[in-house]
């Protein structure tokens, strides 16, 4: 068993596309309108795991929450350089760090992508 992807709705594919793959540097893999008349895009880093983003203009996103979602992880290269420019060039908000987790043995920082969806980004690091 694996894990293939997961689904978020979002208010603004063109948005979250500009986010993902523009800023983090993700690749677009597919972009499909599906039976449900929703479109459909994803997205993936090095590995096969992918995250699907669903758009459909009448559909009610209703609040982020973190009841149900609480953050996607991505790794990344450099925490700090990242969360500079995405705070800096996006509307992204920093929640929490930049600081070390010996947790995940790596640093790690929380932002918000466009529709407040909370992303962790994790620089792996030997040294902690």
């Amino acid at each position: 068993m694996d894990v293939i992807h997961s689904a978020i709705w979002v208010s603004d594919v063109e948005e979250t596309l500009e986010f993902y793959v523009g800023e983090l540097g993700l690749e677009k893999t597919n972009d499909f309108v599906g039976g449900d008349d929703a479109r459909n895009v994803y997205v993936r880093g090095e590995s096969e795991t992918e995250i699907q983003f669903k758009h459909k203009p009448d559909h009610d996103l209703g609040e982020p929450s973190t009841r149900r979602f609480d953050h996607l992880a991505l790794e990344v290269d450099d925490t700090d350089a990242l969360v500079e420019r995405l705070t800096g060039e996006t509307d992204s908000k920093l929640l929490r760090g930049p600081l070390d987790s010996t947790g995940v043995n790596g640093r790690i920082a929380f932002v918000t992508d466009p529709d407040g969806h909370v992303i962790e980004l994790i620089e792996p690091r030997e040294d902690l």
